[in-house]
């Protein structure tokens, strides 16, 4: 088989640079896509914001003029905030929403030309458990990753008939850099008793998880399949947790979840 052409956002650390490590080391030929230089040396690296659309375009006609083919993309590139709905300023939710929901729309809009011309290629997105059970204290976050997993999935049913194929990872907890990247709105701590427990709780939790390698790996899996699955997490027990978010009344699971990260 001829070596494919993969293009991973978010590329200079996190998930994204052990992605590109363990695409790489499979033998692809791997592009990473980010403001800053991805450190790995196999891979080619661009810079671009993924809120600038223009220069999403470019780069990924860049990628396809160079190689005349793109198999993969890898929408990885997002942060987070935190804080309480009433206290966080809309400027800063819409900047969560232009990075992790519009700059992943700008990647997946300028990649489905070229894959539908070659009639083939794989779109993979980074989502989160917090997309199917939403996070106090993490609502917008929550959202952009909801919006992603709907975003995937209709995407998906429109261009199954040009052989493209759109899944979404759904990490926990990962152990990388995203938890000290986190802009966090302390506002209203002394209303909401629980915003500063449960960030401190969030934050440890994923200081101690799973390393972005696991993700990394599900992704180069995932890329190799005829039919992924169009949502799956990964660790026992995040697909335990999203599978009782479906199965259970969606007022237990919200109760859980608030009890968890809210009043508990």
């Amino acid at each position: 088989m001829a070596q494919r052409i993969v293009l991973i956002t978010g590329a200079s650390s996190g998930i994204g640079l052990a992605a590109c490590r363990v695409f790489s080391e499979n033998g692809d030929r791997v592009y990473g896509l980010s403001r800053r230089p991805c450190p790995e040396e196999a891979v080619i690296s661009l810079s671009a914001d993924v809120t600038d659309e223009a220069a999403v375009k470019a780069a990924i006609g860049e990628v396809v003029s160079r190689e005349g083919r793109l198999d993969v993309l890898v929408c990885n590139a997002g942060f987070g905030i935190s804080g309480a709905v009433e206290f966080t300023d809309l400027s800063e939710a819409k900047r969560q929403f232009d990075v992790n929901f519009f700059g992943t729309a700008a990647c997946i809009k300028a990649a489905l030309e070229p894959m539908r011309d070659q009639k083939s290629g794989t779109i993979i997105v980074t989502s989160s458990v917090a997309g199917a059970l939403s996070i106090p204290f993490q609502a917008y976050y929550s959202a952009t990753k909801a919006a992603l997993n709907s975003l995937v999935l209709a995407t998906a049913n429109e261009v199954r008939p040009f052989g493209i194929k759109l899944c979404a990872v759904l990490p926990g907890d990962i152990q990388t850099g995203f938890t000290d990247a986190r802009a966090k709105e302390a506002s209203g701590e002394e209303v909401y008793k629980a915003l500063k427990k449960s960030v401190a709780t969030m934050e440890h939790d994923e200081r101690n998880g799973m390393p972005p390698s696991a993700i990394a790996k599900r992704m180069y899996a995932l890329s190799k399949k005829r039919n992924p699955k169009p949502l799956s997490s990964v660790g026992i027990q995040y697909k335990a947790c999203c599978l009782l978010g479906k199965m259970l009344p969606t007022r237990l699971s919200n109760w859980i979840v608030g009890k968890l990260y809210a009043n508990g």
